[in-house]
């Protein structure tokens, strides 16, 4: 008798017994409420394992309530933690004139995997589809055959002893019977990668056998329990000439390349099926070996095998016996089943595995469905943790994870000065060397090559326009100075360096806007800007210290969707602009007339009417325009002198270039065709897998050098990316320091604080809402991010460039996300016809320290720089925008409005979410896009910011629209107010104690209530099988005789 008895929950004691070996069918039969888990989950916390293997079957009203209760249980021992499985079906094939040998048919990863009927080949990895009448006759061999849980033996020789011997006790082989079984299970192996020899001698022993021969008799009782030794004739007296020789493993005979996706430390799991004519009945053992050994030529590969299904029987039924290896192949790759095959204490845990798989089984009419169809593998298979965790009280699931939200220590509310900022690299200090270690990869190479020239482009163009919009104050070689210097302290200090700096379109705005003010009221445009630009990192700093970005968990997916949207979309706008204002430069001549060909001509003349700057440039250098024939001058001579091109072959800048305009759009458009084509190539069926990995992962960076190299070798004169070529200040009335207040009133440097306030907005909101999208969950970051110290960085170094004269630099939404698109990791050991699974993002601070390193250097590698193509630099403008869009739930969701019911995809929202809400969601979140840009296209740009912030107040009065559960799908969940989640945290302990008081366990102790609802016995109904009906008939005769 076992008691088991918990006082610190005040429940009823719950009393088992245990009669000896007919303890099954005498315990009692136990009904509990919906509350009786929880009981079984203190129960593990009192009980010793033994009486919780009685206990369960006592308290386990389901199959699926045994499994959830049979992993919930913790093991001590390493034998019965799960590994990774590795399945091979073997058949043993009988030819006339030769011996017999096992074949392998079969094998499982992940996916079935099958030898083609000319036996040349592997099949393409399928979903394995599985008759159910096979899976009821598995089902009823485990429960009358051989059960051998945590078998010890040391060879093949071993195994087949201990399984024979277990037959015999039970009386269901005969001596002669007994040695035939034993010689055909130690038969060799023939895998499909090796060539058959003419007389290879079979091996099938582990190293431990080198040098002796060890034997133990133990056996087991038919529920797989260890019993005492038997005294019984032993392996060497029945048959001592099929005892193998010895040898290590041959790795000429491996599958070198299929070996790599077998995980570390997975596992074999063999299946011996055939049909013997000296056989009148199955043979049928399940054998869970401990500890798991290497059985040289047992299977494909060198691993430990774990566990082996053996079914030998009578000829007539090899494709039955073929389906039922099958079945338990599959149920072996099957997550819950395997984890039940390792913790199994008795049969019955196996069966009741059997019987939750069977529960889950979904049954194709035969009518409406070809089973010759192997069927794909799936993109992505469906986690299968709610099949291990039992169902809440109130019979709902419970929830596997939570609806995104932002929510976390690092944005947590310390209330103490820059508490968040100390906690922030307190959290980011133990990775800091990891974060250089990590990046010794290929991957991480080709990342900073491409942004490196994604990052060049940009940061030059803004400081071309930013020189043109303040006259050369601030210019292109700042831009690259101040780019480089804050982007390197960034990638050094920043607590999350995955994020890329750069320009932003508001700041331009705002440059102008200043810079014109100054102009009109006589003020020093530089000392002004570093007044505003002091004052501004002043406020970031303050913020720092008061977590303010603590805020951030406002910021929820339907204003990032919307950010970034706006951001994408800029990308690909400002790219095709780009491209087409080309046509100014170097136009199209539509009005082409052959007739006149003769007459078209392009000649360098005086300057008409001179303008200053040319004739400050004349006195400079010491020319007279008097005294140059301007017609006899080359075309770079007519341009250095500052001559004017007059004639009908000339352009409107110059002379005309033929075939420049459409020989950029080729470049335009075939460098967004080659990235995304490469990009995708490591999907392809080409070439070995780690050859396909690294054209992905060099994609953009190989499509810049192919670009570059065939229009350097057609020769066509495109527009070059300008580089500068010396390092100093653009003009040279400016140094490196600027005076905050210089030739200004004093009282400037009081007022800037108002101007510095909007700045601060569009820092902060700009630098924030990159830096969430960049740390969502769906990134799996594991060294945790760092707004605080982020902000902190980006902070000071605004108010060190404000000094310098230098542009200011924030987060890049679209460059910090192809950032981290271009470092994602994903599995490499995945199975035959498994998608590579999404394992996280490559974390370190690498890649971001070269980018801007390099482009600190960018003044010297003028010579190599000005080849590349400036159309080919729109092209991965365009390439960036455009991938970036990839995954935003928004844009699913416009795709739904042209779209009829019956061929939407299957977004798990639609399944939650009436249609006409999703619209009504979608039809908001577009107005808002809409408006974010109309305003930062037009003169109020500098209010952009102000509009970005308004997003989260929008987003706050969709919660009187939709319902708090529509809202969870569409988007994230708010933070409540402290009082808000102090009432839901009391109610839902009212509730609680509620449910206690109501919810008492009852133990009759004769039969169900009858109340409960019928249950139908798979045992009786499988016997009702076939095979069920011929093992008894067997078996009955077998005890007559």
């Amino acid at each position: 008798m076992c008691l088991w008895d918990a006082e610190a929950t005040d429940a009823t004691a719950i009393m088992a017994t245990d009669t000896g070996r007919g303890a099954e069918k005498e315990t009692q039969e136990c009904v509990m409420d919906k509350n009786h888990l929880h009981m079984l989950g203190l129960m593990k916390k009192f009980c010793c394992s033994k009486t919780l293997a009685k206990i369960t079957f006592c308290f386990a009203d389901t199959p699926s309530q045994r499994v959830q209760f049979l992993l919930g249980t913790e093991d001590d021992d390493e034998e019965h933690i799960p590994h990774d499985l590795f399945t091979e079906l073997d058949e043993i094939c009988l030819h006339d004139g030769e011996d017999a040998e096992w074949r392998e048919t079969a094998r499982w990863l992940k996916f079935e995997e099958d030898v083609e009927d000319g036996g040349e080949r592997w099949s393409k990895p399928y979903v394995a589809t599985l008759s159910l009448h096979s899976l009821f006759e598995l089902r009823s061999c485990i429960i009358n055959g051989t059960v051998l849980l945590d078998m010890r033996a040391n060879s093949l020789e071993d195994i087949a002893d201990m399984v024979l011997d277990q037959q015999d006790a039970l009386g269901e082989l005969g001596e002669e019977v007994r040695k035939k079984v034993r010689e055909a299970l130690l038969k060799q192996h023939h895998h499909q990668n090796h060539k058959k020899l003419a007389n290879r001698i079979p091996i099938v022993r582990s190293f431990a056998d080198i040098g002796k021969k060890q034997s133990e008799s133990n056996s087991m009782d038919k529920n797989g329990q260890m019993i005492l030794p038997q005294t019984q004739p032993s392996a060497q007296d029945l048959k001592p000439e099929v005892t193998r020789d010895c040898s290590s493993v041959d790795f000429s005979k491996i599958d070198l390349h299929f070996m790599k996706k077998i995980p570390a430390g997975a596992e074999a799991s063999n299946i011996l099926v055939g049909e013997l004519e000296f056989l009148e009945k199955p043979v049928v053992a399940f054998v869970r070996l401990s500890p798991a050994i290497l059985l040289n030529g047992l299977t494909e590969v060198p691993i430990t095998t774990r566990f082996l299904f053996i079914l030998l029987g009578p000829l007539g039924k090899g494709t039955q016996y073929h389906e039922i290896g099958r079945s338990i192949a599959t149920l072996m790759t099957d997550e819950v089943f395997h984890d039940v095959a390792y913790k199994a204490k008795d049969r019955n845990d196996l069966v009741a595995g059997i019987d939750e798989f069977l529960d889950q089984v979904t049954v194709l009419p035969p009518g409406e469905w070809d089973p010759s169809i192997r069927i794909e593998p799936p993109k992505n298979v469906p986690s299968q943790e709610k099949r291990k965790i039992p169902a809440v009280p109130n019979g709902e699931l419970a929830e596997t994870e939570e609806h995104g939200g932002h929510e976390g220590p690092e944005l947590q509310h310390t209330g103490r000065l820059f508490g968040g900022l100390i906690l922030d690299v307190k959290r980011k200090a133990p990775h800091y060397l990891s974060d250089y270690t990590d990046a010794i990869s290929l991957q991480c190479v080709a990342s900073f090559l491409f942004l490196y020239c994604a990052c060049m482009s940009p940061v030059i163009t803004f400081g071309g326009l930013l020189g043109e919009a303040t006259e050369g104050r601030i210019s292109a070689i700042e831009s690259l100075f101040g780019a480089s210097m804050t982007g390197i302290a960034y990638s050094l200090f920043a607590g999350q360096p995955l994020t890329i700096l750069g320009s932003t379109g508001p700041v331009l705005v705002f440059e102008k806007i200043l810079f014109k003010f100054c102009k009109e009221y006589g003020l020093s445009y530089m000392s002004l800007r570093a007044c505003i630009g002091l004052w501004t990192a002043f406020l970031c700093l303050l913020l720092v210290a008061t977590d303010a970005s603590s805020l951030v968990c406002y910021i929820t997916r339907f204003t990032e969707e919307a950010f970034a949207s706006l951001i994408c979309i800029i990308f690909i706008y400002e790219a095709l602009e780009k491209l087409i204002h080309l046509g100014e430069t170097y136009p199209f001549n539509m009005n082409n007339n052959i007739e006149k060909l003769t007459t078209y001509s392009c000649a360098c003349i005086e300057p008409v009417n001179p303008s200053n700057a040319t004739l400050q440039y004349w006195e400079e250098n010491n020319i007279t325009a008097s005294e140059i024939y301007w017609e006899a001058l080359e075309v770079q001579d007519c341009i250095e002198k500052k001559g004017m091109f007059v004639g009908s072959a000339c352009g409107p800048h110059g002379p005309y270039y033929p075939d420049v305009l459409f020989w950029s759009v080729v470049l335009f458009f075939s460098t967004v065709a080659m990235s995304a084509f490469l990009k995708e190539f490591k999907t392809s069926r080409y070439f070995p897998t780690k050859v396909r990995s690294i054209i992905s992962d060099f994609a953009v960076f190989i499509t810049i050098l192919t670009m570059v190299l065939v229009d350097y070798g057609l020769g066509v004169p495109s527009p070059k990316l300008q580089v500068p070529n010396k390092f100093k200040p653009t003009r040279d009335d400016r140094g490196w320091f600027i005076n905050p207040v210089g030739p200004n009133p004093w009282w400037t440097c009081i007022i800037t604080v108002i101007p510095a306030l909007l700045c601060t907005i569009l820092i902060f909101m700009d630098q924030q809402i990159t830096a969430v999208i960049i740390n969502r969950k769906e990134h799996k970051l594991k060294k945790g991010c760092g707004y605080h110290l982020d902000l902190f960085v980006v902070g000071v170094m605004l108010g060190v460039c404000s000094l310098m004269g230098l542009p200011w630099f924030v987060a890049a939404t679209v460059l910090s996300i192809t950032h981290v698109n271009s470092l994602k990791l994903e599995s490499e050991s995945s199975a035959p016809g498994e998608q590579p699974r999404f394992l996280g993002i490559r974390e370190q601070r690498f890649t971001g320290l070269m980018i801007f390193l390099l482009m600190g250097c960018s003044v010297f590698m003028t010579s190599i720089l000005k080849f590349i193509p400036m159309p080919v630099l729109y092209g991965v403008f365009l390439y960036m925008g455009a991938s970036s869009l990839r995954g935003i739930q928004f844009f699913d969701r416009l795709r739904l409005f042209g779209m009829p019911a019956k061929h939407q995809p299957d977004f798990i929202y639609l399944r939650h979410v009436p249609l006409r809400k999703v619209h009504l969601f979608t039809i908001i979140q577009l107005s808002c896009l809409v408006l974010l840009w109309v305003i930062k296209t037009s003169r109020a740009a500098i209010v952009f910011p102000m509009m970005v912030l308004a997003l989260v107040f929008i987003r706050k009065l969709l919660d009187f629209i939709f319902t708090k559960r529509e809202l969870s799908w569409l988007d994230d969940l708010m933070p409540e107010s402290k009082k808000k989640k102090m009432e839901d945290a009391k109610k839902e302990e009212e509730q609680s104690i509620l449910a206690e008081e109501e919810g008492v366990v009852q133990v009759p102790l004769e039969g169900h209530s009858k109340d409960d609802p019928p249950s139908v016995n798979i045992t009786d109904e499988m016997s009702k099988a076939s095979f069920g009906n011929t093992w008894k008939a067997v078996s009955s005769d077998g005890s007559q005789k």
